[in-house]
């Protein structure tokens, strides 16, 4: 806003104030580790990782010989994925990478072991993380001066042992002194203290340790001569220009002098940090700790190596998973999705640290490999396997958590597990207790209660008032929209004969209710007869919303996406789109080819050929959303291929799908929805109802085919179906998202919906089947019309039972 900065290898007068400004910020980073030019070098990298990368690959490593047994490269195991991956660097110098447990190092600095040759100077290098990035333990600092001085050392072996010092998780929250704990190499990320900048970290190195590095390539800045025809290169003197190839991110790096300054400012200071996060971790941890089933069971297990006694050996992270009354672990991703309920965002999984993740949860490699085979890889939501956790849940805290977030993450975790609405009283934060935050925090957090367990100030409430709870002996089809023009409106209004069908009673199993949701996470479109395509019910799922970016929009981001209601005019060819209080526009069915610009996009992973529908209806959804918004079709051309295969199915005839997530079809189950149904609109423990009809019920699962079954969830035993003439085969469950909590008539959330289902399905919260139809013949015209008649086969060596409906929820104690 204030200055033009050129790029620092140059000498104009914008050039000279970056590198001036840049030189600025490498002596505020020092004197914030209260260090000095005279004793580091501040190296700029793209982050933590890289400047990992970049000692190993610099470090002075020497191989096995005649005359020695090479290099050691030691590392705790209870480290950062990117620490551990320094070991493919050594390896291909046949340099011999050893990983080690806390609990030896502890041994070694109990019993003093030291080199046997002392004068020998082969080098070794030891890493260590300053604070977990799993559990938040933090390892003692005085083991940097142990080593170094060879009063303790990793292993017995003759040579000089120098200190790697991940200190990327710690120094987000704590002061680092580099005058007392003199690590060789400090690797830093500078996001992880003030959120910004997302690229930009740094290595701090020891300056007496600065000569021994060696440097094979060169970039641009980093040479004081070289020539293009002979091999000859003169590095230039400093550190930090011989290691910073190419330009820096000097506009990041400027930006950091802000952060330092907002810290201070804000905050006071490191040692603030440290003893705020720390309060309100140990708070939390003792209520977690506190929270007990009826039956005395624990309601979370905690991952720690401490009990979080001060934060000398802790840091204000606590890793977990939470327990079922039977002591039962709930999968991370299922509690993860329940969070985001509540506004919570966590980390799941093994946070990029496999060796205390395998410690913790009691992992073996044979497991580690065993799952990689079931499909399970890192960052994935696959959480469970055989009812082993594959990951866990974290939660951290920064210098901007407040006592009010720790309360409310402990509410979430009491409403989901121990089903108390109101009146749940929190452990107390009285000034001078255990766990209890400083008084000036907790004066206004005394006493607290829980409140009621919706996050949402709505009441899902019944639109019908018709509606009982006893079992209905027909269910309407009624439609979700009201008729389109004449001309259309024989494929658009529910039949009479599909009026009285069953509702899960003895009689066949039919289709009860088809709809097709054109614009991806848009209302849904009843019809009673529709043609089918290559890709599915013809035009499911054509169309997708996207932001200014490009990015597909759904529900998750965007409720009020269900709002906005397409009609499909056959006929007309055309598109008719409506939402409350907007003029209907009319979309073409088809793109103009020779106008059509092709762009990509990408929905689910998947590259998609698009093209934009234009700036009219793009001005339209974007008067609607309050934010720009463009709608692009898929290219009619283009084949995505689908992931699933069908059995029996030929290579190279894979299925196609079109914008939408997993299948061509889904299909769901109308007992399946009365049951869950019933268990929503069971009295809670007060007394209250809350109603769900089925018709709103049915929406929130945008399923294109409803049929009337026998029983609840038979459809998870069907292999493949046939609708007259047509065959599907089914691909397996769906796993649900949040998106069945939101209403599709008003857009609001009730969380109610997934959590009940997640009780009532074993935490797996499955609920519908995918299909995709197979040998399809495109000769003639094929349609699906409500009415048809559904004829499955079941699996192999299956056996059906009715599935008992979920117990009645237990009283909470504390």
């Amino acid at each position: 806003m204030e200055n033009v900065y050129g790029n620092p290898h140059s000498q104009n007068i914008s050039s000279k104030l970056t590198h001036d400004t840049v030189e600025h910020v490498r002596y505020r980073i020092l004197e914030h580790f209260h260090t000095s030019t005279e004793d580091y070098s501040v190296i700029f990298t793209a982050g933590s990782t890289a400047a990992l990368k970049l000692v190993a690959e610099a470090f002075p490593w020497v191989s096995p010989g005649p005359e020695s047994n090479g290099s050691r490269f030691c590392y705790l195991i209870d480290s950062h994925t990117s620490v551990v991956g320094m070991r493919k660097v050594t390896t291909a110098m046949n340099v011999t990478s050893i990983p080690v447990r806390p609990e030896d190092v502890r041994a070694a600095e109990t019993r003093g072991t030291a080199a046997s040759d002392p004068d020998c100077q082969l080098p070794h290098l030891f890493c260590y993380p300053a604070q977990s990035n799993f559990s938040g333990t933090r390892y003692p600092l005085s083991w940097i001066g142990e080593v170094k001085a060879g009063r303790m050392c990793p292993m017995s072996v003759p040579g000089k042992w120098f200190v790697l010092l991940d200190a990327a998780s710690y120094v987000s929250t704590s002061p680092l002194d580099l005058s007392v704990h003199q690590a060789d190499f400090v690797p830093l990320s500078f996001y992880k203290i003030f959120g910004f900048p997302t690229g930009l970290g740094a290595l701090l190195v020891n300056n007496r340790v600065a000569p021994l590095l060696r440097k094979t390539y060169f970039g641009g800045g980093t040479a004081a001569a070289y020539l293009a025809g002979e091999d000859f290169y003169i590095p230039r003197q400093s550190v930090a220009e011989r290691f910073e190839d190419g330009t820096i991110s000097f506009l990041d790096v400027i930006a950091l002098k802000h952060g330092f300054d907002a810290l201070e400012r804000l905050t006071g200071g490191m040692e603030n940090i440290k003893q705020h996060t720390f309060t309100l971790a140990q708070y939390t941890y003792t209520a977690l700790c506190a929270l007990r089933y009826p039956n005395g069971a624990p309601v979370v297990r905690i991952y720690s190596d401490s009990e979080f006694s001060s934060p000398e050996v802790q840091g204000p992270v606590i890793n977990f998973n939470v327990l079922d009354h039977s002591g039962n672990i709930i999968g991370y991703s299922q509690v993860d999705k329940m969070a985001s309920l509540y506004n919570i965002h966590v980390r799941t999984g093994c946070f990029c640290n496999t060796g205390a993740c395998q410690k913790h949860l009691g992992i073996s490699d044979e497991m580690v490999r065993k799952h990689l085979e079931a499909g399970h890889v890192c960052g994935d939501d696959v959480d469970l396997i055989d009812g082993h956790p594959t990951g866990s849940v974290r939660i951290s805290f920064g210098y901007m958590s407040t006592l009010e977030d720790a309360q409310a993450f402990l509410r979430f975790i009491i409403a989901m597990q121990l089903h108390q609405c109101d009146g749940q009283p929190l452990p107390p934060t009285t000034p001078g207790e255990v766990g209890a935050p400083s008084e000036s925090e907790a004066q206004d957090a005394v006493p607290a209660t829980v409140d009621r367990c919706s996050s949402s100030p709505w009441e899902d409430a019944p639109t019908d008032s018709g509606v009982s709870n006893d079992l209905p002996t027909t269910v309407a089809a009624v439609g979700l929209h009201p008729p389109l023009p004449m001309a259309t409106r024989t494929q658009q209004i529910p039949s009479e004969k599909a009026a009285g069908v069953l509702d899960g009673g003895l009689g066949p199993r039919v289709i009860t209710n088809l709809y097709l949701y054109p614009i991806k996470s848009c209302a849904a479109f009843e019809v009673t007869k529709w043609p089918i395509g290559s890709q599915g019910l013809l035009y499911d799922r054509s169309w997708m919303v996207v932001n200014h970016n490009g990015v597909c929009l759904s529900q998750k981001q965007e409720p009020r996406l269900c709002l906005i209601q397409p009609f499909i005019d056959l006929p007309q060819k055309i598109m008719v789109i409506k939402a409350k209080g907007m003029e209907p526009i009319a979309v073409p069915l088809e793109e103009n080819g020779e106008r059509t610009q092709i762009c990509q996009s990408k929905v689910c992973a998947d590259r998609v050929n698009t093209y934009n529908c234009g700036e009219k209806i793009s001005s339209w959804l974007s008067r609607f959303f309050g934010h720009p918004c463009q709608l692009l079709k898929q290219s009619s051309n283009f084949q995505r291929s689908a992931k699933k295969r069908v059995k029996d199915q030929s290579a190279g005839s894979t299925a196609t799908l079109s914008l939408v997530n997993e299948a061509q079809y889904l299909l769901i189950n109308r007992p399946s929805v009365l049951e869950l149904q019933q268990q929503l609109n069971a009295s809670d423990a007060n007394g209250k109802e809350e109603l769900f009809p089925m018709k709103e019920l049915i929406s929130r699962f945008r399923a294109n085919i409803i049929t009337s079954g026998t029983s609840a969830f038979e459809e998870e035993t069907w292999d493949e179906i046939s609708v007259g003439s047509l065959r599907f085969q089914v691909l397996g469950p769906c796993h649900r998202c949040q998106m069945i909590c939101i209403n599709q008539q008003t857009g609001q959330r009730n969380q109610n919906v997934f959590q009940k289902l997640s009780e009532s399905r074993a935490r797996k919260v499955n609920f519908g089947v995918y299909l995709t139809h197979t040998s399809l013949d495109f000769s003639s015209p094929a349609f699906l019309s409500v009415g048809s008649q559904v004829l499955p086969v079941l699996k192999e060596n299956t056996e059906h039972h009715e599935l008992p409906a979920s117990t009645e929820h237990q009283d909470v104690i504390s």
